[in-house]
């Protein structure tokens, strides 16, 4: 399949984007990610590693589309979760017995 990254065109095909990322260890997620194999990628290393390129030439949305077009599954960049305030025992107990918590 054609597309274009960075203005640039590639032929790429499913069978030869696995066969690039074969052997290449995934670095952390933190944004946009596809999955190749059994192995989930940042969009960013994908795009370089195929296309030979610098990631700061090609958007994430340019890798995404080509990996999608060609059948990969891609998925959005996750918001972190914020962390949970943990109770007080006082105010965890008062939850439990349904009484109000006292500020």
């Amino acid at each position: 399949m054609r597309c274009i990254i960075a203005r640039f065109p590639f032929d790429l095909t499913k069978a030869g984007v696995l066969e690039t990322m074969k052997g290449v260890k995934p670095e952390p997620i933190t944004g946009e990610s596809v999955i190749i194999g059994r192995r989930h990628y940042p969009v960013k290393q994908v795009g370089q590693v195929v296309t030979r390129q610098d990631r700061r030439d090609f958007t994430a949305a340019e890798v995404t589309r080509a990996m999608a077009q060609l059948g990969f599954t891609c998925r959005p960049h996750l918001p972190e979760a914020t962390p949970h305030q943990a109770l007080s025992p006082f105010e965890n107990a008062s939850v439990l017995l349904g009484a109000p918590a006292a500020v």
